[in-house]
């Protein structure tokens, strides 16, 4: 028999919390041969599984336990570069965003009439129950189906309490309507403090049954919509990839989509364009950006046997390139897999509502049936026992709970946006509390990301600024990221370049004003038969030393200036550094750039630990050494290279000015441009965790206080109600609070 393991990633629909995700996880479990973890943020199954198990069988297993299951779409040649992604759940989100207004219309009016006696015209208590129907059965369906899963598997969550109890606050107000007292002309609503004035048959409690459902919908809504981008990070990812490509054939350039390209073929690549695939260069030289999937600052100088990888920028010349890999074979479709591998094995959050309602609900539950049974037996009828314990039920529904997290996170989330920070979701807030280290990665997170003009020593007897001025003319007519740079120092009145030429590797030379000048390294002068004097030479390798590029400048026989060009640090990441450490962080430095390079810039802002010259796939083997060393790890980046490690990390923080990917994998996105705004992330990330738990403690502690009145009959159900209502406005007060955060000074 064939034992051989298989992996396969499932799509899980259905699932409400945390308890569905572990729910699913232990059917999946109990099959043969069968291992397999449940991610409730993702919505994803990863599962290894031996024969004779099939993919059937787990669709089968996770359709029985209630939800639905749907297995990874077959490769096609229109996609072959990454693991399958499920799409996004739009329709789903769109259904709940509809279902959320049609009863939040519907409500309003329903409380109002219920809680302004002088509204009460003749028939309101009509208008209120046709109002109060479609809440209670449309609004409410996901909560009744998600409670009839829980019953048959013997389980219970806040999904129960809340489908039982606004049945229940339903079901007795039809009662009160169709055989009481309510439905009769002209009733008021009636108002007490206990049950022992009235006998229950003149009380409706449609704005209960309609009121926690709205509630409850409004943090559903809002915790579905955060979990929507779940796969974007890898799509993202994905479309950083060159859509076409020239292929040559017969010495003809084709334009074709890029999956239809094969290993072996030659295809063009134009200054500004995309590298399609990973391949070897066969014609031409160029300088490559790769800092989106290397991490190094420095453009990359190629020719002719040199490897490029897919997704890179051709910087300078035309190249020719065959391919070597394709599809999912490519650097790029890998790095993808990281991030989908870091993402699948990063536990989700289980939600403190769900734990405190997986204890809380039993109890509630019980303590109803038990308030009935004693009201009974005590022999004060079954109106009065009923009553008391709806009113269990209606004191105890986890309105102020469902609000706890999403009313805090609105907040924190609206005050973070005005000082640069994107809070993704409640379940990310729990790893600030915990984070003990923070990894920077260097290029466009501590540094600009771009090459800039730092420094020109110029020669004995020259002026820096004709030194200036002569280069910028010269390599204005490059398109090199280096040439840029010391143009973009004298952007304006520049002379114009005569018999521009590019030196392979070397530099550049070109006529201004009737000279012929050369830039770039000490050999292109020499070559050429320019003196380089000593302090020159020395100026350029103590330029190089400090990790900088040294561009050599000269003409009329002898090299008259150094200009130093490097990825400069950022004004504020000194202090954005001090200001981590103050917040009990220790700073690491990360990158793919040299170690030279990496080592001044942290001796600059002042960090001690220095990672340099790792891989993306090596970022990630870092963030995990880290956390197996006992950590808590929070990573901030901006690059593709980041991403894997940033998915990875217990907290990943992405600048906003970096690409997609980048910032889809993270949990926090920081939208300055500025390293201390991920200062004010943490402090804000924390300040809201603490908020939300101060609301879902009050919320229970409100809950334990109240259903002892309810249960001696103290509390009518209306009163509950209020009560209830009260609880939630003193939740959304308190989260109100955060608009009030401000950052570091």
């Amino acid at each position: 028999m064939n034992t051989a393991t298989n992996l396969i990633e499932l799509s899980i629909g259905g699932m409400t919390c945390a308890s569905c995700a572990a729910r699913i996880e232990k059917k999946l479990n109990r099959m043969d041969g069968v291992q397999a973890t449940v991610n409730y943020a993702t919505e994803k199954a990863s599962v290894s599984y031996d024969a004779p198990v099939t993919p059937d069988d787990l669709v089968a297993t996770v359709e029985k336990t209630g939800y639905r299951a749907t297995l990874p779409p077959p490769p096609t040649p229109a996609a072959p570069a990454a693991p399958a992604v499920a799409a996004e759940p739009v329709d789903e989100l769109r259904s709940l965003r509809t279902r959320l207004w049609v009863s939040v219309v519907l409500t309003v009016p329903v409380i109002a009439l219920a809680m302004v006696p002088a509204w009460q015209f003749t028939y309101w208590q009509w208008l209120s129950l046709t109002l109060a129907a479609p809440v209670v059965v449309y609004g409410g369906l996901p909560f009744h189906r998600a409670a009839l899963v829980n019953l048959r598997h013997g389980a219970a969550t806040m999904d129960t309490l809340v489908s039982v109890g606004t049945l229940a606050a339903f079901g007795w107000s039809l009662w009160a309507l169709f055989f009481g007292t309510a439905g009769m002309p002209g009733m008021t609503h009636p108002f007490s403090l206990d049950i022992g004035r009235t006998d229950g048959a003149g009380n409706i409690y449609l704005e209960v049954a309609a009121g926690v459902t709205t509630f409850i919908l409004v943090g559903r809504y809002f915790e579905a919509r955060s979990k929507r981008t779940a796969g974007a990070a890898l799509r993202a990812l994905l479309e950083l990839g060159a859509k076409d490509v020239s292929v040559l054939r017969d010495g003809v350039e084709t334009r074709i989509p890029v999956d239809q390209l094969v290993a072996g073929a030659r295809f063009v690549v134009r200054p500004g364009e995309k590298i399609a695939t990973d391949g070897t260069v066969t014609e031409g030289s160029s300088a490559v950006d790769a800092s989106m999937v290397t991490g190094e600052s420095m453009p990359v100088e190629v020719g002719v046997g040199d490897s490029v990888v897919g997704g890179c920028v051709n910087a300078g010349g035309r190249l020719v390139v065959t391919a070597t890999r394709v599809g999912a074979d490519t650097q790029l479709a890998q790095m993808a897999r990281l991030v989908e591998q870091a993402q699948t094995g990063k536990a989700a959050a289980q939600r403190l509502a769900d734990r405190i309602s997986g204890i809380f609900v039993p109890i509630v539950i019980a303590l109803a049936i038990g308030t009935l049974a004693w009201w009974l037996f005590s022999g004060a009828g079954p109106t009065a026992a009923f009553t008391a314990a709806v009113a269990v039920l209606i004191i105890a529904c986890p309105c102020a709970l469902g609000l706890a997290t999403p009313t805090a996170l609105l907040v924190g989330t609206g005050r973070g946006a005005q000082l640069g920070v994107l809070i993704k979701g409640p379940e990310v807030l729990e790893s600030t509390k915990r984070v003990d280290t923070v990894v920077l990665d260097k290029t466009g997170t501590v540094t600009t990301g771009r090459m800039t003009l730092l420094d020109v020593t110029p020669g004995e007897g020259e002026q820096r600024a004709e030194v200036r001025r002569l280069a910028a003319a010269l390599e204005s007519g490059s398109e090199h990221p280096v040439a840029r740079a010391i143009v973009a120092a004298e952007p304006d009145g520049l002379p114009p370049v005569g018999d521009f030429a590019n030196v392979e590797g070397l530099g550049v030379t070109g006529t201004v004003e009737g000279r012929q000048v050369l830039a770039g390294r000490p050999r292109l002068l020499r070559d050429r038969g320019l003196d380089v004097p000593d302090d020159l030479a020395r100026a350029a390798t103590e330029a190089e030393a400090a990790g900088r590029t040294a561009v050599l400048i000269g003409w009329d026989g002898r090299a008259r200036g150094v200009l130093a060009v490097a990825d400069q640090v950022k004004p504020t990441s000194r202090e954005a550094v001090r200001r981590l450490r103050a917040l009990g962080l220790a700073p690491v430095l990360l990158t793919g750039d040299n170690s030279t390079v990496a080592r001044t810039v942290a001796a600059e802002v002042g960090i001690d630990e220095v990672i340099a010259e790792v891989l993306p796939a090596e970022k990630v083997e870092v963030v995990a050494r880290l956390q197996a060393e006992g950590r808590t790890v929070a990573m901030v980046g901006d690059g593709v290279n980041d991403a894997a490690a940033l998915a990875r990390a217990d907290l990943g923080l992405a600048m906003g000015t970096g690409t997609d990917v980048a910032i889809e994998a993270s949990d926090l996105t920081l939208v300055r441009d500025d390293l201390l705004a991920a200062v004010d992330a943490i402090r804000l990330a924390r300040r809201t965790l603490g908020t939300i738990k101060g609301n879902l403690f009050w919320a229970f502690a409100y809950n334990v206080a109240a259903l002892p009145l309810a249960a001696a009959g103290l509390l009518n159900p209306m009163i509950a109600g209020a009560a209830m209502a009260f609880s939630s406005v003193f939740v959304v007060a308190n989260s109100l609070r955060l608009r009030r955060f401000r950052p570091v000074t």
